[in-house]
């Protein structure tokens, strides 16, 4: 925005570190999981790489395209673009958590919108983590790639067993939770279940068991389950859906949880199944196109759009009983639902799609009337492909101009503006973390980057950015997609948590005003033994993993909520650098500020009663059977049992249940064994509700300091140890005042860095004058004094007053910095299409400045103020030539100009090589390239001899070339048009000397002359092979060109033969008597060839004189000279008796062949009367070319080009 924005040179929007960035919770969907413990073979997870993508849809893996912007898949679940995600498939795996001996996964249902992507949902994105929109989120990998040193099993516990922390454990004897276990019979053999559960007053679960075959790449056989009583027991329903249908997908309605919606697999039929009463009953409806991914309105439970395989986008405003086809060629997760209070309609849909011109543009219509005539576009020029992001009140897009990528925003629908980034930052990729807060906070690579990205935080309406922390390492998840190590708290704005690259160590940094200032982490002072820790900043400190699981059965590496302010929970280690062995569970209940080890190996960590409690699972691979819960923050834990077999957990399911204080657990026995589903009832573990005793107050601050993001803020929390539950009805905020604003508050303005003292200063690059370019005078503008109050920082008074930008005049200033380019960037277009110009001016007052345009072919346009060419100029030329574009730009104060010379052409189509057949060693011979049509504009030539690695450059279409090598010689041509090249190839016989004579046939040739090439070289050789018959000559000192044209005529070339240079003399004595023979053969109509049965012909010599010996020394007799006087006269003389009298053939024939190789009129640099036509060759008369044929032809030299492609009229490319 990937890209997206493939948002930048590949824009794309990131799924940030984001604490619950949109998991749809697993109460609004379905969740997958793949079986842990099944003996299947584990997947090979699919490549993706799209660039710009919305949070709430993951549609199926696209194939790598160009980088370019992209949008966060995660994100807060916040009722924008298409507020309900489209979880998108992903064929099976181990998406979640630590490998089980069958290799298990949990992915999530598409509830509220899922794509079958390999075809089906994947799962709903738990993470807040920085996810690159390029690739589909795997599940549940733990954030952790095997390129960075992922263990591909668990590490040996270091602490005590579960078995020996007795001592750490609340009273003597093992409480038990209770619970229930439900096995899913009969479905031992399937690999993936999907699950919904509401939570929400409903008691209902639904559950999808799939049998997923890899080498197929399908689902073979699948199972449908309910429950009604929260999981204690569950009915199959394959009786009520078709005992022979096959299901691969389950959806729910973000809306309506009761509103369920099932897919069958393709490869067996195409059709939905729709339930409008929590599953009990279904109603199958057949589709005519195969389903990749689904959106659901954010707002309306009936609307839903489905994104098909071959790239049509549906819609439907029945919850898919019937669907209607809205646009083709629609980019793959580029279509978004309007976002209530910024779009006027609600049934209006954002979509990038590919036009009839084969560009991609961004169009908007409403579902219900998306015909081409009702469809807009919101943005005038085309744009990156994959680029489109619509996320809350931002639009983003990417426009690549020039080899570089150009960004624009739209700020709550407003026209686009350009991004501003430092000048130099040159970034070669980009990823929208979050819009949160009305503030965009963006990942970009820079130019001099690999495996790190820049952190950038830009103001309101999202267009000017500033740095907020340099080096943020990145990885690349199971699907290629990027992950940036940037985490947001939940529940306390503007904390962040980073891992930065810094030496080569990766170290772990924490912000509490959004990214103005970032410190390392104090490490704890004792570890989970109680024993002390030597750690000192800034040598030793605590380093954290940032990822959150992709998986919504595990609670990933790092979790908060936002109904637990100041709560932290994170894997990590201590020391210099951040490690992927020798990690622990450590826990911040004070927002960051100090950190405690609560296990010296992974866990899953939960929040119980709207974050009242803890509940934490061993993360391994072998059965285990016990859980630990905590009401004191993670001081002490209670274990207990939730099941009396150990069990392979496969994931777990705890926020549905807050309200009802139910969890549920999945997993499996033994290798072989059915699904079991473990209902955890943990109500029995709080005594009582909470009353006002069981509270307490705490402080939110940063190391000491009260106010955090201009506020101070006192929450409050259950007294550690009250084993009481919260309740829906928690209240955790009990006093919120501002606080007087400081220089904490304030972060530096475009363009300007912070220095040492900690003062805002001009970059070498920017003018702070420049930001006053857009007012005129009269007007007034906000002068920036170098600082910007943080975004969402409430603070008053104090500083502000210092640092607020200041109103002032705007003063007059002449023009400066004039530009002119086009909106793709190429200096070439072509004749009869739009060529838009964009005029940009780094100063000057916008409204009062006078814009003239002259296009240099006779057109000028000229405008009052900038407003009218902000989109763009256009014009089509209806010539082809080089035009000089002048831009002039005029107010009181003065003026400036800017020039761009344009390529106008015409797209060539044919060219033809014109070579003679014959060449003289070490004498020049003239080569010519004629092109259709001819008034193609500026061409480039490249000219290829022999095996020449290195061609030879001109833009004349014609070239003298000097052969030194006897043979045959090859010689190619090709012709560059814009991006059209096109070539020709032909070969030349080199020789020292040589003898030719002009042939002619009886009448009965020219009936059959179907006067093309083919057939005159067919024919060529048929008269080669006769003459070598009759004659005894060998075919090598044979050569016949037969000309274009009737009546048919011909030239053969008498060659010496081959090695016979050094006996010159002799060699040319052989020659004559080669000729004497041939003249013989030819005289007594001994040479003749069957055309076809019944059709002969007969060769004759034309009557003229023999061309001389051709030679190649500059000596000749007197009596040689006269003999070539005497030529030349009879030649004139036959020329005047015959030329009205009767046709000649060869003249005739070499007066086409020279109109063939007319040269083409190269087009002008401009039309205009200052700027003539420059003219690179004229076209020659026909007649003056048959009179200078037959002065050539008496006077015996090199015949040239007589195997001329055609003798039409070159054409002229068609005005438009």
């Amino acid at each position: 925005m990937e890209k997206g924005t493939n948002c930048f040179p590949t824009c794309h929007t990131v799924f940030l570190a984001w604490t619950w960035l949109l998991l749809l919770s697993w109460c609004c969907t379905g969740a997958e999981i793949t079986c842990r413990s099944c003996s299947s073979p584990s997947p090979s997870w699919p490549s993706s790489s799209s660039r710009l993508r919305q949070e709430q849809r993951q549609p199926p893996p696209p194939p790598p395209p160009p980088r370019g912007l992209r949008s966060r898949p995660g994100g807060r679940a916040r009722g924008s673009a298409g507020a309900a995600a489209a979880a998108e498939p992903l064929p099976g795996g181990e998406p979640g958590g630590r490998a089980g001996p069958r290799g298990a996964a949990l992915r999530s249902a598409g509830a509220g919108g899922g794509a079958p992507g390999g075809r089906g949902p994947a799962a709903p994105r738990t993470r807040r983590s920085s996810e690159g929109r390029r690739a589909l989120p795997a599940g549940g990998s733990r954030g952790v790639p095997a390129a960075e040193g992922q263990r591909g099993g668990r590490a040996q516990p270091r602490g005590p067993p579960e078995e020996g922390r007795a001592a750490r454990l609340r009273g003597a004897e093992e409480p038990r939770l209770g619970s229930t276990t439900f096995a899913l019979t009969g479905d031992a053999a399937h690999n993936q279940a999907m699950v919904h559960w509401s939570g929400h007053n409903s008691s209902v679960i639904l559950i999808l068991t799939k049998l997923y075959d890899f080498n197929l790449g399908s689902v073979t056989e699948s199972s449908l389950w309910r429950s009604t009583d929260y999981g204690t027991t569950y009915e199959k329903l394959n009786d009520k859906v078709g005992l022979k249908t096959v299901l691969s997908y389950l959806y729910v309605s973000p809306t309506n949880k009761r509103k369920i919606m099932l897919l069958s697999d393709p490869e067996i039929e195409s059709s939905i199944l729709i339930s409008s009463d929590e599953g009990a009953t279904y109603q199958k409806y057949r589709l005519n196109f195969y389903i990749q991914s689904l959106l659901f309105h954010p707002k309306q439970e009936e609307w839903i759009l489905a994104y098909s395989l071959d790239q049509k986008l549906y819609s439907s405003m029945d919850f898919g009983r019937k669907w209607q086809l809205m646009h083709e060629r629609v980019t793959p997760n580029r279509f978004y639902w309007s976002v209530a209070g910024l779009d006027k309609e609600p049934d209006l849909v954002h979509m990038e799609a590919r036009t009839a011109d084969g560009h991609t543009h961004y169009l908007t219509c409403r579902i219900q009337e998306c015909s081409e005539t009702k469809r807009s576009g919101p943005f005038s020029r085309s744009i990156d492909v994959s680029s489109l992001v619509v996320q809350d009140e931002y639009i983003f897009i990417q426009v690549t101009a020039g080899g570089r990528a150009n960004y624009y925003v739209s700020y709550r629908r407003e026209p686009f503006a350009q991004i501003k980034l430092p000048k130099y930052s040159l970034p070669k990729d980009m990823h929208i973390i979050s819009t949160d807060e009305n503030q965009v906070f963006a990942a970009v690579q820079e130019w001099n980057q690999n495996d790190t990205y820049n952190l950038y935080i830009s103001d309101t309406r999202g267009v000017y950015f500033t740095l907020a922390l340099e080096n943020v390492k990145s990885s690349r998840g199971l699907e290629g997609n990027i992950i940036i190590d940037l985490y947001e708290v939940a529940g306390i704005k503007g904390i962040f948590l980073a891992n930065r690259k810094i030496d080569d160590q990766i170290k772990t940094f924490i912000t509490y005003n959004k990214g103005r200032d970032w410190r390392l982490l104090q490490a704890p002072d004792t570890d989970v033994r109680g024993d002390p820790i030597v750690c000192q900043l800034p040598f030793c400190s605590l380093h954290l993993h940032l990822q959150l699981s992709e998986n919504p059965y595990t609670s990933g590496s790092i979790s908060s909520k936002e109904t637990a302010p100041g709560l932290l929970v994170a894997t990590g280690n201590i020391g210099s650098e951040l490690s992927y062995t020798d990690v622990g569970v450590f826990i911040s209940a004070d927002g960051g500020n100090s950190w405690r080890q609560i296990f010296e190996e992974e866990y899953n960590v939960w929040f119980l009663d709207w974050g009242g409690a803890l509940v934490a699972m061993k993360h391994t691979s072998v059965p285990i059977r016990h859980m630990w819960v905590s009401f004191d923050e993670g001081r002490s834990w209670s274990r207990y049992s939730f099941t009396s077999t150990p069990l392979f957990v496969d994931g777990s399911l705890v926020d549905p249940g807050i309200e009802t204080q139910i969890m549920t657990v999945f997993g499996h026995f033994s290798l072989r064994s059915e699904w079991q589903l473990v209902k955890v009832d943990y109500k029995s573990v709080f005594s009582r509700r909470c009353n006002k005793d069981d509270y307490q107050t705490w402080h939110l601050h940063n190391q000491g300091e009260p106010c955090v993001m201009g506020e101070r803020k006192i929450y409050k929390k259950r007294k550690p140890g009250a084993q009481c539950s919260l309740g829906r009805d928690y209240s955790k905020t009990v006093v919120s005042e501002p606080c007087v604003c400081g220089q904490g508050d304030f972060e530096c303005d475009y363009g300007y860095e912070r220095h040492s003292n900690n003062q805002c200063v001009p970059a070498f690059w920017f003018s702070p004058s420049s930001l006053s370019k857009d007012c005129s005078i009269g007007q007034s503008y906000l002068n920036s004094t170098g600082y910007r109050r943080i975004v969402s920082n409430n603070c008053t008074d104090g500083l502000q007053e210092k640092y607020m930008a200041k109103m002032e005049k705007c003063p007059g200033k002449a023009p400066r910095g004039l530009h002119i380019l086009t909106t793709d960037g190429k200096l070439v277009t072509e004749q009869g299409h739009n060529a838009t110009f964009i005029i940009l001016m780094e100063e000057g007052d916008l409204q009062r400045t006078n814009i003239q345009l002259d296009f240099g072919d006779g057109i000028a346009v000229s405008y009052a103020n900038f407003s009218p060419v902000e989109d763009g100029i256009r014009h089509v030329y209806k010539s082809a030539g080089i035009f000089q574009v002048t831009a002039y730009a005029e107010n009181s104060l003065g003026s400036d100009t800017a020039v761009l010379l344009l390529h106008v052409v015409c797209p060539v189509e044919h060219v033809h090589l014109s070579v003679p057949f014959v060449a003289i060693r070490n004498k020049d011979v003239n080569i010519t390239a004629v092109v259709w049509p001819s008034q193609a504009g500026t061409l480039t030539y490249f000219w290829w001899f022999g095996n020449s690695t290195k061609p030879l450059i001109t833009l004349e279409s014609s070239i003298s070339y000097i052969f030194a090598v006897e043979g045959m010689n090859t010689v190619t041509v090709q012709v560059a048009a814009g991006s059209t090249l096109i070539q020709d190839t032909k070969e030349i016989a080199v020789h020292e000397y040589f003898q030719s004579q002009l042939l002619s046939f009886s009448p009965n040739l020219d009936y059959h002359n179907p006067d093309i090439p083919e057939w005159r070289q067919d024919i060529g050789k048929v008269i080669k092979r006769a003459l070598a018959q009759v004659t005894g000559i060998p075919d090598e000192q044979i050569l016949v060109a037969v000309f274009p044209g009737l009546p048919t005529s011909a030239e053969l070339f008498i060659l010496p033969h081959k090695n016979t240079t050094e006996r010159r003399k002799s060699s040319e004595a052989d020659l004559e008597q080669v000729v004497e023979i041939l003249f013989n053969a030819l005289n007594q109509n001994l040479v003749q060839f069957e055309l076809k049965p019944g059709v002969e012909v007969i060769v004759y010599v034309t009557q003229l004189t023999l061309a001389p010996l051709v030679d190649s020394s500059t000596g000749h007799s007197s009596s040689a000279m006269l003999m070539l006087l005497s030529v030349v006269f009879v030649g004139l003389a036959v020329f005047l008796v015959y030329k009205f009298k009767r046709k000649i053939p060869w003249i005739n024939i070499y007066a086409q062949v020279q109109h063939d190789k007319e040269q083409e009129m190269i087009g002008s640099v401009s039309q205009s009367e200052n700027a003539p036509k420059i003219t690179l060759s004229e076209f020659t008369d026909p007649e003056e070319l048959m009179d200078k044929e037959l002065d050539t032809r008496v006077m015996g030299s090199i015949s040239t080009i007589a195997n001329s492609e055609s003798t039409k009229e070159i054409p002229n490319c068609t005005s438009v």
